[in-house]
């Protein structure tokens, strides 16, 4: 996990109700997002703007996080590749999956970094145990994984984590119904064991959709970020 502390000035929002929720209609340009994060992020910073929980889809795309190997971008079949400023290695996103960008004042919530990934990963857990699926995190492998018996297990939901002037930004992929076979085109995370691998609602055969894990997310916030 990438954190990028600076220290310039900012006036701390102390005592905020909770974060702003915005849904996006469509697909979200990935450069275009990142734009409007670190514009946000400077907004919380300054005390000009609320904490953001961001819900949207990219168009197909592979990111390479921080610590991404170039060996691990194995066949990009066209699918356009960003550099970003997160934490991690490669991943893809794309339609069907659903990332939650979230943007919160860690000045107001402890300064605690380490806190704050923990929590991320048991929002995801919380959400996807609202919808029938039982998760967790494995010792040494970033992400939330399940369980596919016979020793496999699967990850369904990605993390990447940018914190600047305490303020938080990027978070969380869960993959509802994506193309999987996009994962085929890098080594996801730098994770190359055949036993682990990459599945979705779908493939699980939940019944959940989109508006389901959003309401789900939505649902178990507090409980995992608390007020």
């Amino acid at each position: 996990m990438l954190t990028d502390q600076e220290n310039r000035p900012a006036r701390p929002v102390s005592g905020a109700p909770g974060p702003e929720w915005s849904l996006a209609s469509g697909l979200v340009d990935y450069e275009a997002a990142v734009a409007a994060m670190e514009a946000r992020v400077e907004a919380i910073r300054a005390g000009q703007a609320p904490e953001l929980v961001w819900l949207l889809e990219h168009p197909p795309v592979y990111t390479a996080g921080t610590s991404a190997d170039p060996a691990e971008l194995l066949d990009p079949r066209g699918i356009p590749v960003h550099k970003t400023g997160r934490g991690g290695r490669h991943t893809y996103h794309g339609p069907g999956q659903r990332i939650a960008y979230v943007l919160l004042d860690l000045r107001a919530r402890g300064q605690d970094v380490r806190r704050y990934v923990h929590a991320l990963e048991e929002w995801a857990i919380l959400a996807l145990a609202r919808l029938g699926v039982e998760s967790g995190r494995r010792e040494g492998r970033i992400g939330i994984w399940v369980d596919r018996g016979r020793g496999r297990e699967d990850k369904i939901a990605a993390l990447g984590v940018r914190v600047r002037g305490w303020v938080t930004f990027h978070g969380l992929a869960v993959n509802v119904n994506p193309d999987l076979k996009a994962f085929a085109g890098i080594v996801p995370c730098g994770i190359s064991e055949q036993r682990y691998g990459v599945t979705s609602l779908a493939e699980l055969g939940a019944t959940a959709d989109m508006a389901a894990l959003d309401q789900a997310l939505r649902a178990t916030f507090d409980q995992a970020f608390g007020r």
